[in-house]
């Protein structure tokens, strides 16, 4: 037996499947499957009146969308900023700098390089460092 089955899953931040936002209804595939769900059973192959009134209301599914967006990620950012702990250092300390990998990195190389001494401490968090040969690093 070929029915019709709805795909896609609405998505966390949005509330919505990106199929219904970009085109204004949800998707409908078909597929051999005995049991059809009541949206399917009450889908009819000439709806279009049904279609053109999804579409008035699509504007404002989107601009709800936005806005779940907008709280998700602030949710997001919440939560990453809970768990952040903020350091300090100040001049003449000494730390270790993170190796940003160029290339072919492989795992067992060390993710730090260092000891490096604190020189300048600017206004951001951001350091200017000195090696171990008293050689000032260019970047902060």
């Amino acid at each position: 037996m070929s029915s019709r089955v709805c795909c896609g899953t609405p998505k966390e931040g949005i509330g919505a499947t990106p199929f219904y936002l970009v085109y204004g209804g949800e998707a409908v595939i078909l597929a051999k499957v005995e049991v059809e769900s009541d949206r399917l059973q009450h889908y009819y192959e000439d709806n279009a009146e049904m279609m053109l009134l999804e579409l008035d209301l699509v504007d404002e599914s989107r601009a709800k969308a936005a806005v779940r967006l907008m709280a998700y990620r602030q949710r997001m950012k919440q939560n990453y900023n809970r768990r952040v702990i903020p350091r300090s250092f100040q001049v003449s300390d000494l730390v270790w700098k993170k190796v940003k990998p160029v290339g072919d990195v492989t795992k067992l190389e060390a993710p730090w390089d260092g000891p490096f001494k604190v020189v300048e401490k600017l206004q951001s968090y951001a350091y200017y460092l000195e090696d171990e040969d008293g050689r000032r690093l260019e970047r902060p």
